[in-house]
């Protein structure tokens, strides 16, 4: 199912979102602007901040008051105690905690610093600061975007939310699914043979991950303003499966 060529268009020009806007309405209207139109087989990456933006996931710090818990991780980890109250309410278990950030296993089964709150590219001030959570159910969301395509335009498209997170093992973030919809995230290829014949004992493809990653690549990560990719070429197998998938059992995850 391998594709031997992928194209990837970052749409130019999408607008800022706000809590109520419909996502898939400003993707069709930007595509147009683009000179792009959506086909049979296609696949969106959306930025999980556009996502959480237009369902209104943002948190007044003022508004928080922390309890004792979060006053004793904010002091240990040298954080704001209003922010530690949010990422207790947004986790089920803190994993590890140092200076500067904490890693937790977030309500969506999902290992992230900070359990994905973010303050950076959101309107905010210093005298009262707000900070964006993640979505309460990114597969949802992909899956409520999917079936407005579907019924706007007739196309059968695939769809991903995507994030971005450091890993255990080496330097530096990547995208990452973090909400799909329409397709098999997880390609299982145990038992299919290599080049020489030998037979694949553990071979997984995550096959949502490499595509958030490759379009976490052309959005950018800064000030670039592209939130949304276009991806065309991909062989997917259509599935209704979702993120969890690509989740590992907790007795098989090496690093907690």
């Amino acid at each position: 199912m391998a594709s031997s060529q992928l194209q990837l268009w970052a749409l130019q020009g999408y607008p800022l979102v706000e809590p109520g806007d419909e996502l898939g309405a400003q993707i069709l209207r930007c595509l147009d602007d683009n000179g792009l139109s959506l086909q049979d087989g296609d696949v969106l990456v959306l930025a999980q901040k556009i996502v959480s933006k237009a369902e209104g996931r943002y948190a007044r710090l003022a508004e928080v008051e922390p309890g004792e818990q979060a006053r004793e991780l904010a002091e240990r980890c040298d954080k704001d105690p209003r922010q530690m109250e949010l990422l207790l309410r947004e986790s089920r278990e803190i994993i590890r905690a140092r200076p500067g950030v904490v890693i937790v296993e977030t309500r969506h089964g999902v290992v992230q610093a900070n359990a994905g709150i973010d303050k950076s590219n959101i309107p905010g001030s210093e005298d009262d600061p707000q900070v964006l959570l993640l979505p309460l159910d990114p597969d949802a969301s992909a899956a409520a975007l999917r079936r407005y395509l579907a019924e706007q335009c007739g196309v059968n498209v695939a769809v991903i939310i995507n994030d971005s997170a450091g890993r255990a093992w080496r330097h530096g973030t990547i995208g990452f699914a973090l909400g799909t919809a329409g397709f098999e995230v997880v390609e299982n290829r145990i038992g299919d043979r290599d080049l020489y014949g030998r037979v694949l004992e553990v071979t997984e493809i995550a096959v949502a991950d490499e595509l958030a990653a490759a379009a976490s690549y052309v959005m950018g990560q800064a000030d670039e303003g592209s939130p949304v990719v276009l991806m065309r070429g991909a062989k997917l197998r259509p599935a209704e499966q979702g993120s969890a998938a690509l989740l590992r059992d907790r007795d098989k995850d090496m690093f907690r």
